[in-house]
């Protein structure tokens, strides 16, 4: 079976942002934050993008009504549906 490689505005990290972080000196725990920041940039870029506006503009409402929105699609047409695929 073939794997479909995952949309580049759904992927969390690239290998080379990775390997960035990989290669930069700081502990486990600020290693896994750091990634968990990269990935949450890009998620609410593309969310603002979405809401049109900017993401210094979105609110919590509307980042919680996303995930909602997500959530559904995910449950109703599956994981290929929605844009975060876990």
């Amino acid at each position: 079976m073939d794997v479909l490689p995952q949309q580049p505005s759904a992927q969390f990290l690239t290998l080379e942002e990775s390997a960035k972080v990989d290669a930069a000196l700081l502990s486990s725990p600020e290693k896994f934050l750091t990634r968990l920041t990269i990935s949450s940039l890009k998620l609410l870029k593309h969310i603002a993008q979405e809401y049109g506006v900017a993401i210094e503009d979105l609110t919590a409402q509307q980042v919680i009504a996303w995930f909602e929105k997500d959530g559904k699609i995910r449950r109703e047409q599956g994981i290929e549906g929605s844009y975060l695929k876990w």
